[in-house]
């Protein structure tokens, strides 16, 4: 066994079975939403993998040791401390040596799920070319760990505050395959449009699970990034939010918030100035997208 890895008892129970496993990231619950919605969604999210019969993995850094599978006094204590640190690939030896604790964002929690033996990882919206990367040079770890790491990535797109199209010419250029369920346009997070085509199509869990199958089996290493429309109902029209999306970005500059901090600001930022209504498409989003996860790994295995 991995000596920096610490699987919990039913996590492990599920491998050892080879039945269906979902990972689930951290950085939500810690820095995406605030409390105690966050503890409450990472709950339901729970909740519903394992009614769509597969096992929830919570992946987090604690004390050390990357965690695989939370408890409920470990999930209140992620959504509730105030000092716990958004934890990316370059953070890992850092934290994990000086035994301290972090959330994992979507690509440390795709090296600890590949460490683990999970093939399925489910987020809201993944990272990438930052708005305005051609001065910054600002391009999010996830796409890096993409191109290396055999877990498949359930997300509702590129999270709308990037910019889209740089993602997915990076994500073609690592050939990375961008598959979205049921539709043509690439979805944006908060929308169901980007105002890009799908690279590719497919229209069932089980579709997407083969994809999986025969790219790993081809010797092609990597992820494949599942894009899932947030549901028609909790969408919010990609105008209106670029609009929100242009005006935090303003907010940023003048704070002069970057690197790691700036999504999270942004996100807060959207979120106070929308009412709450960007948090609520969040919430629903990161639901739709574990049962489709879940469907995934049940169809995988």
């Amino acid at each position: 066994m991995n000596p920096y890895l610490n699987i919990h008892p039913e996590v492990q129970e599920a491998l050892n079975r080879k039945a269906p496993v979902v990972a689930l990231e951290s950085t939500i619950i810690s820095h995406g939403m605030p409390y105690p919605q966050n503890v409450e969604t990472a709950k339901a999210v729970e909740e519903l993998v394992r009614a769509y019969g597969a096992t929830p993995a919570t992946i987090a850094i604690l004390e050390g040791k990357c965690q695989v599978g939370l408890g409920t006094e470990q999930l209140e204590f992620f959504g509730k401390a105030k000092d716990v640190g958004k934890v990316s690939l370059r953070d890992m030896p850092f934290v994990v040596s000086k035994k301290l604790n972090g959330a994992t964002t979507v690509a440390a929690t795709m090296r600890i799920a590949s460490m683990a033996g999970i093939r399925v990882f489910v987020t809201g919206g993944i990272g990438g070319v930052h708005r305005g990367a051609a001065q910054s040079m600002d391009i999010s770890a996830d796409l890096t760990e993409m191109e290396n790491t055999n877990v498949a990535v359930v997300s509702a797109g590129v999270k709308s505050i990037l910019d889209i199209g740089l993602t997915l010419e990076y994500l073609e250029t690592k050939g990375i395959p961008v598959v979205t369920l049921g539709q043509d346009a690439f979805p944006s997070f908060y929308s169901r449009e980007s105002g890009y085509k799908t690279p590719q199509r497919l229209d069932t869990p089980e579709e997407m699970a083969l994809l999986l199958q025969t790219k790993w089996q081809l010797g092609l290493n990597g992820s494949v990034l599942i894009a899932n429309p947030i549901p028609t109902e909790r969408e919010i029209g990609r105008e209106q939010m670029e609009l929100h999306i242009l005006e935090a970005i303003e907010a940023a500059d003048k704070q002069k918030i970057s690197g790691k901090d700036l999504t999270p600001f942004l996100l807060k930022w959207i979120a106070d100035h929308t009412g709450g209504e960007s948090l609520e498409a969040n919430i629903a989003l990161i639901k739709h997208n574990a049962v489709l996860g879940s469907k995934i790994a049940s169809a995988l295995v």
